[in-house]
C-alpha cells in the first residue's frame, strides 16, 4: 500500500465526522429553507417564500445592519488592542508569558457564564461598573448600560472584545517573534525612534498576522449570538439583535424551522462573501507591502 493510501486511511475518520456533522447539516438546512417545517409533522415545500419574506420585511434589514455594526465595532477595537498589547509584550519579555496567559483566560470561559457576570457588572443598581464610577467621583458617567439603545450595542461589543482580545494579541505576538532582530538593530543605528520602527517595520511585516486576526475575528463576530442573547435578549428595541440571535429566536421562540434555515443560509452566504472579499484585500495588501 502506497504512502498516499496510508494517509487517506488516517484522514478517513476525520472526513467521516466532518461529513456527518458538517456537510449533512448544511444540505439539510438548504433543503429545509424551502419548506415551512415547524419542528413536528410533515414538511411542505414552499419554494422561495422564506427568502422572499426576508427580503420584503424591513425588520431583517435592521437586524443585518446591527450585525454589521457589531462586527465593525468588535473587529476594529479587538485588533487595535491586540496589536497594542502585542507590541507592549514584545518590548517587555520578562512579563510576556504571564501576561499572554492572563489575556487568554477570558476566552476559556463559556460565553453564557461571561455574559451573566457582565450582566451584573453592567447593572444600573449596585453594578460593579456604576459603583466604581461612583467611588471615583464620576457619577455623571453612570449609565443604564444595557437599557440605552444608543450604547447597548457598544456594551455588548465590549464583552466580546474582553473575551477574545487575547487571541488577537497571541496572533500579533507570534508575528512579532518572526521579525528578524537585525532590522531593529539597523533601524536604531539609523536613528529611527519607536514610532518610526512601529510604522515602518512592525506594521508592514505584521501583514500576515493582520490577515489571520481580522479574518478570524470577523467570522467569529458575524455569527455571534450568545452574548446578545444573555445580556439583552436583543433589546432594547432590537438595538442588539444580531442575525445569529434572530435565527435563534425564530427557531426556538417561533418554531419556524424552515424560515430559520433560510436565515442561516443568508448568514452563511454573507459570512462567506465578506470573508472572501476581506481575505482577498488583505492578501493583496500583503503582496503590496
Amino acid at each position: 500500500m502506497s504512502k498516499r493510501n496510508h494517509l487517506l486511511w488516517f484522514a478517513l475518520p476525520a472526513l467521516v465526522l466532518y461529513a456527518i456533522f458538517g456537510i449533512y447539516p448544511l444540505f439539510s438546512a438548504v433543503r429545509l429553507s424551502f419548506t415551512n417545517f415547524g419542528g413536528v409533522g410533515a414538511e411542505t415545500w414552499i419554494g422561495l417564500k422564506n427568502y422572499a419574506e426576508i427580503l420584503a420585511n424591513p425588520e431583517y434589514f435592521k437586524v443585518l445592519k446591527v450585525t454589521l455594526a457589531y462586527c465593525v465595532i468588535v473587529v476594529v477595537i479587538q485588533n487595535t488592542l491586540g496589536l497594542l498589547f502585542a507590541a507592549l509584550l514584545f518590548s517587555l519579555p520578562r512579563i510576556r508569558s504571564g501576561a499572554r496567559v492572563a489575556l487568554l483566560v477570558p476566552s476559556m470561559y463559556s460565553a453564557v457564564i461571561a455574559a451573566f457576570v457582565w450582566q451584573y457588572i453592567y447593572s444600573p443598581l449596585g453594578g460593579g461598573l456604576n459603583e466604581s464610577l461612583k467611588v471615583l467621583g464620576l457619577e455623571n458617567l453612570q449609565q443604564i448600560w444595557l437599557g440605552d439603545p444608543g450604547i447597548a450595542l457598544f456594551a455588548v461589543a465590549a464583552v466580546q472584545v474582553w473575551m477574545y482580545v487575547g487571541y488577537s494579541t497571541a496572533i500579533f505576538l507570534a508575528g512579532y517573534m518572526s521579525i528578524p532582530a537585525e532590522l531593529y538593530d539597523a533601524a536604531r543605528i539609523d536613528g529611527a525612534n519607536a514610532w518610526h520602527r512601529f510604522t515602518k517595520i512592525d506594521i508592514p511585516l505584521l501583514a500576515p498576522s493582520f490577515t489571520v486576526s481580522i479574518t478570524l475575528s470577523t467570522i467569529g463576530t458575524l455569527k455571534s449570538f450568545e452574548l446578545p442573547l444573555v445580556l439583552t435578549q436583543g433589546g432594547p428595541d432590537g438595538a442588539t439583535t444580531t442575525l445569529g440571535l434572530q435565527i435563534f429566536n425564530s427557531l426556538f421562540g417561533e418554531y419556524r424551522f424552515g424560515f430559520s434555515s433560510a436565515l442561516s443560509i443568508v448568514m452563511l452566504v454573507m459570512i462567506a462573501t465578506i470573508a472572501y472579499v476581506q481575505n482577498w484585500m488583505l492578501r493583496k495588501r500583503e503582496q503590496a507591502l
